[in-house]
């Protein structure tokens, strides 16, 4: 079997985008050529119009298929009857790849939505798997050629830490369990600005989580970074690519925070509607 290569790419923040780490990753796409590109959400900064133009121009430069997950960035936060009725309006042109499905041989990228537009919890900015976006993504998996593997891509860490009130993603220790009922490869996930491959239990087995970095200026503890995804048909390996050259392993932060929130930028604007300030949890 031919080797897929994939690229996995989060959090670029367009409105505090890092163009000199959007240039090297458009430049690696050019010359590895992936199968696919894998965006697991934040692709905006604020949700604003001119923000998603500009990552409209830079994903129509990328010269390979792209699927596109929803963050809780890209909500419009000022718009209120906008976010609760047609909420992914801006995307525009972009709406064709968003949460979409991409087949290759041997291999899947299926979509996982986390972001929703309205929870009844203060801050909206944390992930929810609603029982609705799970069954979807479920029947997708079922519906692949048989033998076919898995990689489902979300925008929040799916891991639990147990509680009610600060739980990560609501749903996600359900949606785990499913996943690894599948025999799925891996989760594909963004959020927290910083890389991380590790196995979640579940009482149906384990299932791997893979973090990727942030190509934006909103740094966490390591530099702009991207994973590059190698499928033989029997192993997935993972190289964290960061513009500083840093090993794999250094990069790669321990566990999945608690209350996982990337830093929040000198300046900016909190959300008006279902989000607090953010406190950076302590750096694993």
């Amino acid at each position: 079997m031919t080797e897929t290569l994939l690229f996995h790419v989060s959090d670029i923040h367009f409105g505090l985008e890092n163009n000199e780490a959007l240039d090297w990753f458009s430049a690696e796409v050019t010359r590895l050529r992936p199968s696919a590109i894998a965006i697991t959400g934040d692709l905006t900064m604020r949700a604003r119009h001119h923000e998603f133009r500009a990552a409209e121009d830079w994903i129509g430069t990328l010269d390979a298929p792209v699927t596109l997950d929803v963050g809780n960035h890209d909500m419009p936060y000022f718009n209120l009857i906008e976010r609760f009725f047609d909420p992914y309006k801006r995307f525009g042109r972009m709406r064709d790849v968003v949460e979409r499905e991409i087949d290759l041989p041997g291999i899947a990228l299926v979509p996982l939505k986390t972001a929703v537009r309205m929870q009844p919890r203060f801050n909206w900015s944390k992930g929810w798997v609603t029982g609705r976006a799970l069954d979807k993504c479920l029947a997708a998996i079922d519906a692949l050629p048989k033998g076919t593997r898995v990689l489902v891509t979300v925008h929040h860490p799916l891991r639990e830490v147990g509680t009610q009130g600060t739980a990560l993603t609501r749903g996600g220790s359900k949606a785990l369990a499913e996943l690894a009922k599948r025999n799925v490869l891996g989760v594909l996930s963004g959020h927290v600005h910083d890389a991380f491959d590790i196995m979640e239990d579940t009482p149906h087995g384990p299932v791997r989580m893979i973090g990727a970095g942030t190509l934006s200026q909103r740094l966490r503890s390591t530099p702009p970074s991207f994973n590059e995804l190698h499928w033989d048909g029997e192993r997935l390996e993972v190289h964290i690519r960061n513009l500083e050259h840093v090993p794999d392993e250094a990069m790669k932060i321990d566990d999945v925070p608690e209350d996982a929130q990337p830093p929040r930028h000198e300046g900016e604007p909190v959300a008006p509607v279902g989000a607090v300030p953010r406190t950076d949890p302590p750096v694993n």
